[in-house]
């Protein structure tokens, strides 16, 4: 048995200079597993006289206790030290001054819909939204557009079962609000429209806003007063403005709507193609089929619409080349806004 009291003199020695837990386990196997030296101690009792055997089981035994104490001693003392040392590199210096925090902005087309909003607030009109799932009727049939017109092809549009399709304009709004309020009226639509096209001047999904006034004596001037005071106050200057002559289904007559190159002041430049004129928007006045479907009388009421392009006016106002770069979400161009 003097050889059990040296093995317990080395596990002490050894156990004490373990620096990690898996230098610890592996002195646990060798000490104290199916195969360790002191499991092979016991294998040897059944060699012994049969008087000596509960003497010497005892010391074995001691020997494994005092060997297993010695090893959980040691195993709470490497985690503790690996506790301290995660604490150590994990830690915060609190006296360190804060990092501060980024505040986003508004997004320049949100920009834009409050603008709208405050214009036209100040010009009497009511807001109305509608659908985005719109049907057939809301946004051709009822807009004076029958089944095999060209202007169906022309929009580009998303279609559905059941007749349902996603709307090409804010246009079908218009046909809701004449048939919900009775003339006199002065109602603007603002939302998302769809159609299929993509470049760097059209996107699938894009914002447009839709004006409409119905009364008696309304005219082709008041089309035109209006829409002078708007694209002024919305550019903050002094724009100059033409009409062309053009044509929509739901109104007679029609006209496209230019401005004086903001860039160049109408000198000609390249984003003008040197015409000096930029194209912004649609208008004309309601084409009676449209007032007769809606139940309004087209004798004793006129009116007028024109739609515009929410992000081409944003790219106008703000200098923007490329369309998609309102919505690629790129922090870079957002931060400036």
């Amino acid at each position: 048995m003097q050889s059990l009291e040296e093995i317990l003199e080395q596990a002490k020695s050894a156990i004490q200079s373990i620096s990690d837990l898996k230098s610890l386990d592996q002195y646990r196997v060798q000490y104290l597993g199916k195969k360790g030296q002191l499991t092979e101690y016991l294998k040897t009792l059944g060699q012994l006289p049969p008087e000596e055997r509960p003497a010497a089981g005892q010391k074995i035994n001691a020997a494994k206790e005092a060997i297993q104490a010695l090893i959980e001693q040691r195993d709470t003392e490497l985690k503790k030290l690996q506790i301290e040392s995660q604490l150590a590199a994990e830690s915060i210096d609190v006296t360190l001054p804060g990092r501060c925090l980024e505040f986003g902005s508004i997004h320049p087309i949100t920009q834009t819909f409050a603008e709208m909003r405050r214009i036209f607030s100040q010009f009497g009109f009511i807001f109305m939204e509608g659908p985005e799932m719109e049907d057939d009727y809301h946004n051709f049939s009822a807009l004076n557009v029958p089944p095999l017109h060209p202007a169906r092809a022309m929009q580009d549009t998303f279609y559905f079962a059941d007749n349902l399709l996603l709307r090409a304009h804010t246009s079908s709004v218009q046909i809701r609000a004449m048939k919900k309020i009775a003339p006199p009226l002065r109602v603007v639509a603002m939302g998302r429209v769809y159609r299929r096209d993509f470049d760097m001047t059209h996107t699938p999904m894009f914002h447009q806003m839709e004006c409409l006034v119905v009364d008696e004596g309304v005219t082709f001037a008041n089309l035109k007063s209006l829409l002078l005071e708007f694209l002024r106050e919305f550019f903050a200057t002094d724009v100059a403005i033409r009409l062309r002559p053009s044509y929509f289904p739901f109104t007679e007559p029609s006209a496209e709507v230019d401005i004086g190159c903001l860039n160049c002041g109408g000198k000609g430049c390249r984003i003008c193609k040197n015409t000096g004129w930029l194209e912004v928007l649609g208008c004309g006045m309601v084409h009676p089929n449209v007032l007769k479907g809606v139940g309004i009388d087209s004798e004793r009421y006129s009116g007028f619409a024109f739609g515009v392009g929410m992000d081409r006016l944003t790219l106008l106002k703000y200098g923007i080349s490329d369309l998609r770069a309102l919505f690629e979400n790129d922090l870079r161009f957002l931060r400036q806004f």
